[in-house]
């Protein structure tokens, strides 16, 4: 059975926090269990905060560009572009909200090596087999509304590829590849929420054979080549 453990009282995160130090002051582990954390405060602890006027004209734009490798569309203030990572997101993932006035928060340079570096360290002192998720809010083409996704991961297999693989019926499936990165990503925000101050969910109960070395950039962000849209 799965479970999803909301981690209350993580503090206010200053660059240079160590966060797996601060979420064992605040949950107790267990074996298998799936960390999500919010990319805001992962992006604090890295100290990838920038000062930002939101009164200069043009500041907003200005910062989203230098984080942009391309645009790929415009409308009023809102700027669908393509981050470093690969990302294709609104305003390259910049945040301003959240954080203190003036000041912008970026996306973490590599959330895989993130991920990898928060479970290392959670590994190190609890002695646990466990995975880290580091969790954004992205839109989606198509659909109305937002959801959590992983942008990056250690630990927890980023994609299950079930291809060869039989249904009910004993059809062979030929396309199924489950994210179950984003999937775990998306029912932690059930339990953060955008208000609600919770920026570490522990996810219980997952399919052991899921745990393995992973990253969101190698098997979640689509090749060019094989992206029908660009």
């Amino acid at each position: 059975m799965i479970s999803i453990v909301p981690v209350a009282g993580i503090p206010e995160v200053s660059p240079g926090d160590d966060l797996a130090e601060l979420i064992l002051g605040c949950a107790t582990l267990e074996d298998r269990d799936v960390v999500v954390i919010t990319q805001k405060v992962v992006s604090k602890a890295e100290g990838r905060l920038v000062a930002f006027d939101p009164a200069a004209p043009g500041a907003r734009r200005a910062l989203v560009l230098s984080e942009s490798t391309r645009v790929l569309r415009e409308r009023d203030e809102l700027i669908i572009s393509e981050t470093r990572h690969g990302f294709v997101c609104a305003n390259a993932g910049v945040d301003f909200s959240n954080v203190a006035g003036g000041q912008a928060a970026l996306l973490p340079v590599d959330p895989d090596r993130s991920a990898r570096h928060i479970r290392d360290a959670l590994r190190a002192r609890t002695g646990l087999e466990v995975a880290v998720i580091i969790s954004d809010t992205f839109g989606r083409p198509w659909r109305i509304g937002v959801t959590d996704v992983a942008i990056g991961c250690a630990g927890i297999a980023a994609v299950v590829d079930l291809r060869g693989t039989t249904d009910v019926f004993g059809r062979e499936l030929v396309a199924t590849e489950i994210c179950i990165a984003d999937e775990i990503a998306s029912a932690a925000e059930l339990a953060k929420g955008k208000t609600g101050g919770i920026p570490v969910v522990i996810v219980r109960g997952v399919e052991r054979s899921w745990f393995r070395e992973s990253s969101v950039k190698a098997e979640i962000v689509r090749p060019p080549g094989e992206d029908l849209f660009r």
